[in-house]
């Protein structure tokens, strides 16, 4: 996967399974943006600093006001509660992003998590925008977009990143069940589908889906045009030969048999 890939760096080797190979120093980068998702987090909870990571975080303001730079800045705006779970999604993020930033090297690994974020909140913007349209503008529910802010985007886009570099290493799931890594892209899909059962956030669930797709597709060169491709070509072939035939029989004339015309007598 090196080649001409531009998300990937001069560092890739890879550490087999799990996070067995997770030795030595930990790079500034990581640190940098744990700490800067630890510091936003911990922002919200003053009243005198509280409306910095409002500010920033991706709203309904996207399309209603022209908040644009909250497509590039929610991913680093921590959220939730100060409790375990927190502390645990720091964990995990930190897990999977020394690992996957060891394959891509520093500017891979920011290349892609920037790109990812930022394509997952044009599409999620766009969503709300088209629920906006069809159900009237009017306050948005208070839990819009709240599937795929801070810590959790980061965190779909390195797991879905290191799924996609590492397909077959064994991961602990929940740090119990042994399951290949290919399969977490499956099931960040489907722990996005089931947040939005309990949240109605449809732009944040399609947003979870967009940041899965586009890393897979970023880190694999985009293996899924070729398909679209071919799905592309045939259409247009069928179209062809249905214009085709439309315009023998307007016109009359038959001179070339097609494969779905009935023999005919001048055929004997």
């Amino acid at each position: 996967m090196r080649g001409n890939n531009p998300f990937q760096g001069g560092r890739g080797v890879g550490f087999g399974g799990g996070f067995s190979g997770l030795a030595g120093p930990v790079p500034k980068d990581l640190w940098i943006l744990l700490g800067i998702i630890f510091g936003t987090f911990t922002l919200q909870f003053f009243q005198s600093t509280t409306w910095l990571p409002d500010f920033l975080r991706l709203t309904p303001s996207v399309w209603r006001s022209g908040f644009l730079w909250q497509l590039v800045t929610y991913p680093f705006i921590g959220m939730g509660a100060p409790d375990f779970w927190f502390v645990l999604e720091l964990l995990i993020l930190f897990l999977f992003g020394r690992s996957v930033l060891d394959r891509l090297g520093r500017r891979g690994f920011w290349k892609l998590l920037l790109s990812a974020a930022v394509v997952a909140g044009i599409v999620a913007a766009l969503t709300g925008l088209l629920v906006d349209v069809v159900t009237g503008q009017g306050p948005p529910p208070p839990q819009t977009l709240i599937l795929m802010q801070g810590q959790r985007m980061v965190l779909t886009i390195l797991i879905a990143a290191f799924a996609t570099l590492n397909q077959h290493a064994t991961i602990l799931l929940f740090f119990v069940l042994p399951i290949q890594a290919r399969w977490f892209l499956f099931l960040e899909v489907l722990f996005a589908f089931l947040g939005f059962l309990g949240t109605h956030d449809l732009a944040g669930f399609v947003g979870l889906c967009v940041a899965v797709a586009f890393t897979y597709g970023a880190l694999t060169g985009w293996r899924t045009q070729v398909w679209a491709r071919r799905a592309r070509l045939r259409l247009q072939q069928l179209w062809l030969r249905l214009k085709m035939k439309w315009l023998r029989k307007r016109s009359g004339i038959r001179v070339v048999r097609d494969d779905d015309d009935p023999p005919g007598p001048w055929l004997h």
